[in-house]
């Protein structure tokens, strides 16, 4: 895991942008309303609280940038010295202190006004001093410009640098530039760094990871490196040369054996043993690289002279044998990748062994550990000698003799497969006796065994009931047969009649049901367009009378309240010297129409809707009884309405605003700490 993470520091905005942001918040989250009419006390308060809450503001922000960039000696010499090279220590450090400085300074000034404030004669001279205050807060941090600019892009090269853990296990690869160290690094990781035929493609320091032995690696993959001196290096090199320093890591320095960089083989050779110093106490690989173009055996006795002075120096540096220390491969053809990699880390993980075994703290490691050795136990009664199980004997013959173990799996191929076969269970029970493995478990119910409460003669008894159930069934068969004997045959009328009967409660079925999956979701139909006109006194006569019934009395009575309505309503409109009442009874008498009948009439036409849809008889969908059930339901819809046009509501999916810009949301400001708009 890396140990420092750049990347969460968090971004430094210019002086004019800084300032914007802490007024801002300033005014946010502080009173804004202040009137002359106020106690001097509360006066002061309200500016003393504008000062000090800018003040804290701005404490809080530099506060956080300082504790946000690392601290050049509290951090791996390897990060400080990259630190120096790609930014310069003494630039870097000097912005920090500016607003180290810059910190003091605004604390200062603020406790200076806000003792001024506090003995603040008027509202103006406070507005002034509370004024003058942030307007000094505001010019200090404008002279900080320059360095909140420096550590802002300090920030962005900082969170783009590779995350290395210093003390991690590490191969280094470094070497003259163009000589395929980038490409080596795809090869062993899954990193993708730019490769192309030219000096210098590879500009800083790239990062991969690989596992050898459960264990994770990193590949750091250098820029090139040229021979000369140490202050003519560039911060390209010295980037190189601060990770040769500082990291403990298996170097593999790579040589090309080709020519093909640009390089001879000498001016490499000079280069190994110009920073051969930074090789000391780590593990050195020369690596020849490009042995495709030109093997080892094709140099001539001054390269092989030089490539062997460079294992020898290798050796020397890490204390191990010269010739483990020369190895060729070619990252184009990916021969020898394998073998370098395992000698590296092989080494690597030898040489971190050994600095373990060779530091004071191991004694402490020493310490702790105690190694147990078995003691025979006083007054054995005999000798427990090494012995092999049965069962592992009895495995082994088998096994010698070449005899395949039969499995489960056997066992169900030869039952017929998987999906057929069931695993028996309880052969691989561990009872007192093996033979019990089979016998009939009982099943408990509520504490009872299932068992004491079954019938040993259930079986019988089954077959008994059943057969008095047939001889039941039969006699039942003969009664019925003797009935159906002395049943007279319908003649051709009745059998007519009886299928003019059946079609038409099929029909009455039908619409039934038609009626009732259409719900209230039928139109309504217009009385004269409808089935109404249809219903007459002579279709009644002509249905009913073919069926045997005698239509005389309904006609006689439908005829009676015809006439009586007819003569209430003339005795309304004409009639002269009678109120409603004497009209009322004066109908019912000449129809003879009941009292009930008056009472019902007279309560329909004082209602505030119409008589024809007040005294209408309901429909046989509606539901209603009668006329006056009718009425109720009109009623209660009514009173149920109310309450939506208090509310001028159209209905239940009325959605209208009427007040479109509410005072609650259009007014005042929120208070300090407060996100409730109310």
């Amino acid at each position: 895991m890396p140990t420092y993470n750049f990347k969460s520091i968090q971004v430094v905005p210019p002086a004019k942008d800084f300032i914007d942001i802490v007024l801002s918040k300033t005014q946010r989250q502080t009173p804004t309303v202040v009137h002359n009419g106020w106690q001097i006390t509360r006066i002061r308060s309200f500016y003393m609280r504008k000062v000090k809450h800018t003040q804290t503001t701005w404490h809080d922000k530099l506060t956080q940038i300082l504790d946000d960039f690392p601290k050049v000696e509290d951090i791996h010499p390897f990060y400080g010295d990259l630190l120096n090279v790609l930014y310069d220590r003494d630039h870097y450090k000097l912005a920090l202190g500016q607003l180290n400085t810059a910190r003091n300074l605004i604390d200062k000034l603020a406790q200076d006004y806000i003792r001024l404030v506090k003995y603040g004669d008027s509202l103006y001279r406070c507005k002034e001093l509370k004024r003058a205050a942030l307007g000094r807060m505001c010019t200090l941090m404008k002279k900080q410009d320059a360095s909140l600019k420096y550590l802002e892009q300090v920030r962005q090269h900082m969170s783009r640098l590779p995350s290395i853990d210093p003390a991690g296990r590490s191969l280094l690869l470094c070497g003259y530039p163009n000589v395929g160290k980038s490409s080596l690094m795809n090869r062993l990781t899954r990193a993708d760094v730019e490769v192309q035929p030219y000096a210098f493609t590879t500009k800083a320091l790239y990062v991969g990871h690989l596992d050898y032995k459960y264990l994770r690696w990193q590949v750091l993959d250098t820029p090139g490196i040229l021979d000369r001196p140490l202050e003519e290096r560039n911060t390209i090199e010295m980037q190189s040369v601060t990770a040769l320093a500082h990291l403990r890591a298996s170097v593999l320095y790579l040589v090309d054996v080709s020519e093909q960089c640009g390089y001879t083989l000498a001016q490499q050779a000079a280069l190994f043993h110009s920073i051969k110093p930074l090789f000391t106490g780590k593990p050195v690989i020369v690596v020849a690289n490009k042995v495709d173009a030109r093997p080892l055996d094709n140099l001539g006795p001054e390269e092989q002279a030089l490539m062997q002075g460079m294992a020898s120096e290798a050796a020397r540096a890490s204390g191990a044998d010269p010739a483990d220390c020369l190895m060729s491969m070619s990252a184009l053809s990916e021969t020898g990748i394998a073998e370098v990699k395992t000698a590296a880390c092989e080494r690597l993980l030898a040489h971190r062994v050994e600095a373990k075994v060779a530091g004071k703290r191991i004694t402490d490691v020493l310490n702790r550990m105690h190694v147990a050795l078995p003691k025979p136990r006083a007054g054995a009664a005999k000798p427990r000698p090494p012995v092999i199980p049965p069962g592992v004997a009895e495995a082994r013959a088998r096994r010698d003799a070449g005899e395949k173990r039969r499995t489960e799996r056997d066992a169900q191929e030869e039952a017929g497969g998987a999906g057929v076969y069931s695993a028996d269970m309880r052969k691989q029970y561990d009872l007192k006796d093996p033979a019990w493995r089979y016998d009939i478990m009982p099943e408990i119910f509520e504490g009872h065994n299932i068992a004491d409460f079954v019938d040993p003669d259930i079986d019988a008894k089954l077959a008994e009931l059943e057969r008095e159930e047939e001889e039941l069934a039969a006699a039942h068969d003969a009664e019925m047969a003797a009935l159906a004997e002395g049943v007279e045959e319908l003649g051709s009328d009745e059998e007519a009649d009886l299928a003019a009967i059946r079609k038409k409660k099929k029909e009455l079925v039908t619409a039934h049901r038609i009626r009732k999956a259409a719900a209230g979701n039928r139109p309504v139909m217009p009385a004269k367009h409808g089935s109404r006109g249809d219903k007459t006194v002579g279709r009644m006569r002509e249905s009913l009378g073919a069926l045997g019934i005698d239509t005389s009395a309904a006609e006689a009575r439908l005829r009676s309240e015809s006439r009586g309505r007819k003569r209430a309503r003339s005795a309304a409109r004409g009639g002269e010297g009678g109120d409603s009442e004497m009209a009322d009874a004066d109908g019912g008498a000449a129809g003879g129409a009941p009292a009930k009948k008056r009472v019902h009439s007279s309560k329909s036409r004082s209602m505030s809707r119409g008589r024809a849809l007040s005294t209408a008889p309901p429909t046989p969908s509606s539901g209603l009884k009668d006329a006056a059930q009718r009425n109720k339901a009109v009623k209660m819809a009514d009173r149920g309405q109310r309450l939506r046009n208090k509310a001028a509501r159209a209905g239940e999916g009325d959605r209208v605003i009427q007040t479109k810009m509410p005072k609650h949301l259009f007014s005042g400001k929120r208070g300090m700490g407060k996100t409730d708009r109310r």
